[in-house]
């Protein structure tokens, strides 16, 4: 049994810096909190709507669960301000398509192993679908779960990109944004876990993973999804230029031309 990790003193008081004006400009209603283990380290795994939809994240981790520590490009990592803080604060660069990018997995075995929360954004990137549903996934959060026999606990969140929207510099302050999340039952990937091909019993469980999100995703947001997720690689049909957001039924959208990105 793991006993509750320390959380730094860096990591404290940045949550006591940021929380208040989070709470200023959102709202927030969460449901499924009993699904959350209540003991030893767990992968939470969220769509991914906007550059700020950590922050009511790690507002509802906070509060519900514990301080979790977030995979983030290692490019942030370098950033002024930014850099040091989420360095003090114990999250995991993930340096993609390089010989360091396993390094990430380590650092949150190394967190799991403590009874940390680990907060992975399973698309990779913010998503690229025009009406914000979540994208084809990648196989790092399954991967990690798999290995370390953790639970994975999946989050779909909703309202964050009317917080700050895609292309958009200067977020949405007032009047408070309403964010609504589920979280769901942990992902069952027992079948999987003694498959000898890993590499396949990891996307096949990433896409239950990703299925899951998005069918509690339409609970929450209404709607329907798309039959297909956005492949980010492939698009069908090809998205060129991202027009200015125009508003929809559930929301602001707006379409980009995906970047093309090393496969996690």
């Amino acid at each position: 049994m793991c006993s509750q990790p320390k959380v730094p003193f860096a990591y404290k008081a940045i949550i006591a810096i940021l929380m208040p004006p989070t709470v200023t400009i959102t709202r927030h209603t969460w449901q499924g909190q009993e699904n959350f283990p209540t003991e030893g380290g767990f992968i939470v795994a969220a769509n991914h709507l906007s550059n700020l939809d950590f922050l009511p994240l790690v507002q509802m981790l906070t509060r519900l669960a514990r301080p979790p520590k977030v995979l983030a490009k290692e490019s942030l990592f370098r950033a002024p301000i930014v850099g040091p803080a989420m360095k003090s604060m114990g999250h995991v660069p993930v340096y993609r398509g390089t010989a360091k990018a396993a390094a990430a997995l380590q650092g949150a075995h190394a967190a799991l192993d403590k009874g940390e929360i680990i907060l992975i954004y399973p698309e990779g990137t913010i998503t690229k679908d025009p009406d914000y549903w979540p994208m084809l996934g990648r196989p790092g959060a399954v991967r990690l779960a798999l290995d370390t026999g953790a639970p994975l606990v999946p989050v779909a969140q909703w309202g964050a990109q009317r917080l700050l929207p895609r292309h958009k510099k200067l977020p949405h302050l007032l009047p408070p944004t309403r964010i609504t999340m589920t979280i769901g039952q942990p992902i069952d990937l027992s079948d999987l876990a003694a498959r000898p091909d890993t590499s396949q019993a990891a996307r096949e469980g990433t896409t239950r993973l990703m299925a899951t999100i998005t069918t509690m995703l339409a609970a929450l947001r209404g709607g329907q999804p798309p039959a297909k997720p956005f492949d980010q690689f492939n698009p069908d049909p090809p998205m060129l230029g991202h027009p200015a957001d125009s508003p929809g039924p559930a929301g602001s959208i707006d379409a980009v031309q995906p970047v093309k990105q090393a496969a996690q």
